[in-house]
Order: C-alpha cells, then sequence, then structure tokens
C-alpha cells in the first residue's frame, strides 16, 4: 500500500481536503485529493448540510459515523459545534437501534478491541493490536449483557463503547487517540442472536461463573501491564456481575461502573438541584427506586452515603428508603434478592398491609415518598393514579423517570407536570422538550449520564488518580449546583446539554482537587485547573 492510502484511511492522520498543498507535496498526496484546499470550518460546514437532508434517527447517525470513520479531528469539530443536537444521535437514545442492527450493518470495527471467551489466551495481544502503537489511557468495556434498557446484545453492545468513548471527548475533550472501546464477548443469552446467521459475536450461551471471571481478570491484567496509567470504564454488565466487578477492582486500580456510579450520581446531582429550587432539606426525603436492579441499587446507594455525609446515623439513613422491583415493595424475606439490595429491604411488622403492597400505587400510599426514580424500564409505570397519590403527600414532588430508550419510559415529563398541577421537579433519562402549563415553562433536566463521567473521567485522568472513591464521585456529583438559575419558575433541576462542555470542566476541577486532597493524585500534580485544561484535547488542524 501507498503511503498516501495509508493516511487518507487513518482516521486520525486524514485531513480530507483540508491537507495544505506543501503538506500534499511531502506526503506524497497530490493527485489524490481535489485541487481545493479547504478549511476545517469549510469541512464541517459541508457536513452539517449534508447531515441535515439525512432522515432522522439512524440515517443520520450512520452518516455521522462516515466521518467517525474517515476524520476524528473534524467529526469532533463539527460535535463541538452541535453538541446538544448531535448527542442523542451518536449517543442516547438513537444507538439503541444501532446497537440491535450492528451486525447487520456493520463496516469498520472502529478501533474496538474484541475479546472472545474462547479464545481467552489471545487477550493481550488483542488488545495490542487493537491500540496499534497507541498510548492508551481510557477503556471503555462492555459484555453487553445490560445494554440500556433493551437487555442481552451481545457483541453488539460493542457499540456502546464507541458511544461512550465518543461523548468522552466531545464533551470533555479526552484525546480520542488515547482511548479503547472493548467488547468482551461471552457468548449472548438473546436466542434471536444466535439464530440469526448475520450475528458477528460468539453463538452460544453466555459463560457465567469462574470461566467469565478469569476472562474479566485477564482482561484487566493485560489492560494493566499493556497501558500501565489506563483508566477502565466498565459499562452495561448484567445485575450479577456488574457490581461484583466494581468492587473487586475498585480499592486496588482506577475504576468505575456507570450503570452503578455515574447513574447515582447524576441522579444526586438531579435531586440537589430539586432541593436547591424547593428549598428543602436532603435528609428529609424519603426516597422510592422503582427498579431495584444494578442502576436503581446504585442511586439508592449513592443518596444513603449522602445522608452520611450529611450527618446522619447509618441506621436511621436506611429507614428514608424504600425499594419496588417486580414483586412489589422488596422485604427481608423477598426470595432472590441480591446483596445489594439487603441493606434496604424492609420488615413486613413495618406495615399492616405488607402482603398488600405488591404494586407501585399501593406502596406510594402506604410509604409518601418524596423522591421517585424510575429505573424499571416499565412503558407507562408511572400511572396518573400513581404520581397524583404521591402529589397529595409532598408540596414538591420529586419524580425522575429515567429509563431508557423513550419507548421505555415509565412516565412522559409532559403528564407529570399536569397531574402534579406543576408542582412536581422532573428529570427523565431521555431528552424531554420544555413543558408548556398554565402560562409556565417547564425545563426538564436529563438525568443523563453523560452529564457526569466524561468530566469525572477528565478529573481522574488529568490527576493521575490511583483510585476513584467516593469523595471524588461525591464531589463529582456537586460541581453541577449553581449552573442553573434556581428562582426561575420552571427552572430545571440539572443544567441543559448544551453546557456540557463548560460544566465537565468544573466537575474535572473538583474531582481531580478532591484526589490532590486525598493525597491520590499523581506526586506532581498539585493545581487541578491547569492539570485538567492541559489534558484536554482540541479538534483542529
Amino acid at each position: 500500500m501507498s503511503n498516501a492510502y495509508n493516511i487518507l484511511n487513518d482516521p486520525f492522520l486524514n485531513k480530507g481536503t483540508a491537507f495544505t498543498k506543501r503538506e500534499r507535496e511531502v506526503l506524497g498526496l497530490n493527485g489524490t485529493l481535489p485541487t481545493k484546499v479547504q478549511t476545517i470550518e469549510e469541512q464541517a460546514q459541508r457536513v452539517y448540510e449534508q447531515y441535515k437532508i439525512r432522515p432522522e434517527g439512524m440515517q443520520k447517525r450512520k452518516f455521522l459515523m462516515e466521518i467517525f470513520n474517515t476524520n476524528r479531528t473534524l467529526f469532533y469539530y463539527v460535535m463541538e459545534q452541535h453538541i446538544e443536537e448531535l448527542l442523542p444521535v451518536v449517543y442516547d437514545p438513537v444507538i439503541a437501534p444501532a446497537i440491535e442492527k450492528y451486525s447487520e450493518i456493520f463496516m469498520k470495527p472502529q478501533g474496538a478491541a474484541f475479546l472472545s471467551i474462547d479464545n481467552p489466551e489471545e487477550i493481550k495481544e488483542s488488545l495490542k493490536n487493537a491500540a496499534g502503537g497507541r498510548k492508551i489511557k481510557l477503556i471503555v468495556v462492555t459484555d453487553g449483557e445490560g445494554i440500556l434498557g433493551i437487555g442481552d446484545w451481545g457483541a453488539n453492545g460493542v457499540n456502546i463503547s464507541v458511544g461512550k468513548l465518543m461523548v468522552y471527548t466531545a464533551a470533555a475533550g479526552i484525546d480520542p487517540r488515547e482511548v479503547l472501546p472493548v467488547s468482551l464477548d461471552v457468548g449472548t443469552n438473546n436466542q434471536t442472536l444466535i439464530d440469526d446467521p448475520l450475528y458477528l459475536g460468539n453463538k452460544h450461551s453466555r459463560i457465567t461463573g469462574e470461566k467469565y471471571y478469569e476472562m474479566v481478570d485477564e482482561f484487566v491484567k493485560s489492560a494493566r501491564e499493556l497501558f500501565p496509567d489506563v483508566y477502565i470504564h466498565f459499562e452495561d454488565f448484567g445485575r450479577d456481575n456488574a457490581t461484583k466487578i466494581l468492587n473487586k477492582y475498585r480499592k486496588e486500580i482506577p475504576v468505575f461502573n456507570d450503570d452503578v456510579q455515574g447513574t447515582g450520581i447524576v441522579c444526586l446531582s438531579g435531586v440537589l438541584g430539586a432541593l436547591n429550587i424547593s428549598k428543602e432539606k436532603f435528609t428529609d426525603q424519603i426516597f422510592l427506586t422503582f427498579g431495584a436492579g444494578t442502576a436503581g441499587m446504585g442511586i439508592a446507594n449513592m443518596m444513603y452515603r449522602e445522608m452520611l455525609v450529611e450527618g446522619m446515623d447509618p441506621e436511621e439513613a436506611k429507614k428514608h428508603f424504600y425499594l419496588v422491583d417486580k414483586q412489589g415493595l422488596l422485604f427481608e424475606d423477598t426470595p432472590g434478592l441480591t446483596p445489594e439490595q439487603k441493606p434496604f429491604v424492609r420488615k413486613r411488622s413495618e406495615f399492616k398491609n405488607a402482603d398488600e403492597l405488591t404494586n407501585l400505587e399501593a406502596v406510594i400510599e402506604a410509604v409518601h415518598p418524596t423522591v421517585m426514580i424510575g429505573t424499571s424500564t416499565t412503558p407507562g409505570a408511572f400511572t396518573e393514579k400513581a404520581i397524583k397519590e404521591m402529589a397529595a403527600h409532598t408540596k414538591r414532588p420529586i419524580i425522575f423517570p429515567i429509563s431508557n430508550p423513550t419507548k421505555l419510559i415509565e412516565a412522559t415529563a409532559a403528564d407529570i407536570i399536569k397531574w402534579t398541577d406543576g408542582r412536581a421537579l422532573v428529570a427523565t433519562g431521555v431528552p424531554s422538550s420544555p413543558v408548556e402549563y398554565n402560562g409556565v415553562t417547564y425545563h426538564i433536566g436529563q438525568a443523563n449520564n453523560a452529564l457526569i463521567y466524561p468530566g469525572l473521567g477528565l478529573g481522574v485522568l488529568a490527576s493521575e488518580a490511583k483510585l476513584v472513591n467516593d469523595e471524588m464521585l461525591s464531589a463529582a456529583a456537586h460541581s453541577l449546583g449553581g449552573i442553573v438559575d434556581a428562582s426561575k419558575p420552571g427552572a430545571a433541576v440539572l443544567p441543559p446539554v448544551s453546557k456540557i462542555q463548560s460544566f465537565s470542566q468544573k466537575e474535572a476541577e473538583a474531582v481531580a482537587q478532591s484526589a490532590i486532597d486525598q493525597g491520590l493524585a499523581g506526586s506532581n500534580i498539585t493545581n487541578a485547573k491547569e492539570a485538567t485544561e492541559s489534558m484536554k484535547w482540541i479538534p483542529k488542524y
């Protein structure tokens, strides 16, 4: 292959029509490109105009991925200019159908490492090959078992790792040359995939138990040997594995699980924002988690830890939490409780009608929550009757239906505002348009982990943090305060995605400062602001 071919097909080197005349001469590109030399601004205008004429949804995403696969710098320049518009297309919610159809529309591996449980001896070599000599500082890895709200999508789930890393770069300026998406292909329990002749992953049931954990361990060990400073982000692992894996490594190396920790952080930020509007105390709140899986328990734990930070006794704090899952309210004798659920379950003796607390409406009537967060992926679960019952017992109910994608949301923001006569403080997991009600425009915050994990990652990497602990996560949650004007009628509980780049920087500084204060930062890192600003990558030629 010629040097010109290699350059034009390397997305990290390719500048397309922006190569200058001198560069074309030196690199042997004369005659391989149209004569006109364009600026990145001209290229971006052309890309955006082409984007606008594409049909909504998957076709728009497919076009953007073509740019991503050919010219990373141009892709991120366009993203930076239109981040609020493009983020839902490259990530959630449009990424969900892109994952479902990944094997059907596969064109390029997008720099990912595909690791198979059937060939564990190839893990280190595969990571090295995928990195291609790049110094990797950030890995997003998934086994595809718990993808968004759509379940087990096996090797197709690698798309979530690619999408997350796009957000890291677009929001926080993480250098795209230093990131690596990874798929742990351990099989799938999705029979539709196994029966699909086009499916690109291992066509057998998921391997579990000792062999599974040995593979995860070999991946972590190999990644740390190849890339000693790497920060590992675990994404969309199943309920049985997510917390167990996180707890195994979090006291040894810098790791993060977005489902266990990220969702909890952004919801804590949202609750703090809501209380800034209502002027109520955090320790006075009663929390109802609807959907006690990985994300739901991550949220409950984050709220619980904040109670402790506020000075509350641990046993007293636990009395402020109620978990509702498919069985209804979770009790000490509920079969199949997970280790994460057990600290928060209730005694049947607390209720005269314990056996009747098998649905959300009955539980709300019994416990009078002030904060209700939905991670159930049960569309329409927050019924009008349930919301009105909650609103009857609290002046400003805090209600976050955060299941995604859109088709799985527990209730729309518009309905919740209407059913509570404008009193509810709402955040949703997917983008929601402002709601007009009784002459007030209610801005709806998006409880999207993308508000949190990019800034957290930049802070961890810039500070060279040895670990990611609860104090750093709390610093991340509190950093989003003060961005929204809480005095305005209809104010959102979370800052808008349009400001994600500025508040990701603010969050990164808070996280880095926490690492420095705790003695967890690198020995040469003493100034959080300087460290984070100097690490940011800017999309320019």
